[in-house]
C-alpha cells in the first residue's frame, strides 16, 4: 500500500470514531448533564495530551500573548460547543446531530466572509444555500409549518449553536497569528476549558452526586476523551500533512454517514427517509463548495 493510501484509511477510522462521538454522547446524557460530561470528556483528553505535547514541544510554556486566544479558543471552541452538543443530545437524535455538524465547512465559510472578509462567488453563495436548505428541513423535519409555530426541535436548534461555536473557533484560529504548534495551541486550549467549567462541574458533582454511578456509566466519556479526542485528532493533523488539508477535510463528510449506521445499529434510532436526502444535499454542498475553493 502506498503512503497516501495508508492515509486515506486512516482518516476513515478517525471519521468513524468522530462518529462514535455522537453515539456516545447520546448514552452518556441518559447518566451526566452536559457540564460534567463536558469537564469529564476534556478533563481526560487533557490528562492524555499534556505529557505527549509536554515530550514532543522544546517548551510548554506558552507566551503572554497567547493566553487570551487560548481562552478564547477554550470559551467558545469547547466550552460553549461541547455544552450545546450535548444538551442537543437530549433532544434529538444522533443521526441529527451529526449531519446538522455537517455543514460546518460552510457555516465557517459565511462567518469567514464577515470576519476575514474572504469573498464568496456565486457558485459558492448557491451551494450555501442549498445546505443551509438541507439543515433547515432536518430542523423541521420536513414539516415546514413548523417556521410560523416556531415549533422546531430545540436539539436539532442546540446543535446549529454548537456547529457555529465550532466554526467561529475555526475562523479565530484562521485569524490569529500564533507560533504555536496545533498540538501546543489544542492541548491549552483543551485545559482552558476544564479551568472554566471546574467551580460548575464540581458543584454538579456535590449537589447533585453526579459521580455515584456505576462504573460503566463512564465508558462513553472514556471512548470521547481517548478515541475521538486523541486518537482522531491524532490521525488528523499526521493526514493533514501527508494529504494537504483540503483532501483530509473532505473525509470528514463521512461522519454523518457513519453516524446514521452506528445509531441504528447500536440506538435502534429511527431514521427519518427524508432526513437521508437532507444529508445527502448537505454533504454533496460541502464538498462541491470545498472543491470550488480548491479551484479559486
Amino acid at each position: 500500500m502506498t503512503g497516501k493510501g495508508r492515509y486515506y484509511l486512516l482518516m476513515i477510522l478517525a471519521t468513524f470514531l468522530f462518529a462514535g462521538a455522537f453515539v456516545a454522547g447520546k448514552l452518556g446524557t441518559a447518566t451526566f448533564s452536559p457540564v460534567v460530561m463536558t469537564f469529564l470528556r476534556i478533563g481526560l483528553a487533557v490528562l492524555i495530551l499534556f505529557p505527549i505535547m509536554a515530550y514532543k514541544e522544546a517548551s510548554i510554556k506558552i507566551k503572554k500573548e497567547d493566553l487570551k486566544l487560548v481562552f478564547i479558543l477554550g470559551l467558545v471552541g469547547m466550552t460553549f460547543y461541547h455544552l450545546f452538543f450535548f444538551s442537543a443530545l437530549k433532544y434529538t437524535t444522533a443521526s441529527n446531530a451529526s449531519v446538522i455538524n455537517g455543514s460546518m465547512p460552510i457555516i465557517t465559510a459565511i462567518i469567514a466572509s464577515f470576519v476575514l472578509k474572504e469573498k464568496l462567488t456565486i457558485r459558492q453563495s448557491l451551494y450555501i444555500i442549498t445546505a443551509f436548505i438541507g439543515v433547515l428541513t432536518i430542523i423541521t423535519n420536513w414539516q415546514f409549518s413548523v417556521l410560523f409555530n416556531m415549533d422546531m426541535n430545540r436539539g436539532d436548534l442546540l446543535m446549529l449553536c454548537g456547529t457555529i461555536s465550532w466554526a467561529t473557533y475555526g475562523v479565530i484560529i484562521k485569524k490569529s497569528n500564533t507560533s504555536m504548534s496545533a498540538l501546543k495551541m489544542t492541548t491549552y486550549t483543551l485545559l482552558m476549558c476544564v479551568i472554566i467549567l471546574l467551580p460548575f462541574a464540581i458543584r454538579e458533582m456535590i449537589v447533585y452526586d453526579s459521580l455515584n454511578v456505576p462504573f460503566r456509566d463512564y465508558y462513553s466519556i472514556i471512548y470521547m476523551a481517548v478515541f475521538p479526542t486523541v486518537m482522531g485528532y491524532t490521525i488528523q493533523q499526521a493526514s493533514i500533512k501527508a494529504l494537504g488539508p483540503s483532501t483530509a477535510s473532505l473525509f470528514i463528510n463521512l461522519v454523518p454517514f457513519f453516524s446514521i449506521i452506528l445509531s441504528m445499529l447500536i440506538l435502534k434510532e429511527a431514521i427519518n427517509p427524508l432526513n437521508i436526502i437532507s444529508g445527502v444535499v448537505i454533504i454533496v454542498s460541502v464538498i462541491l463548495f470545498a472543491r470550488s475553493k480548491a479551484s479559486v
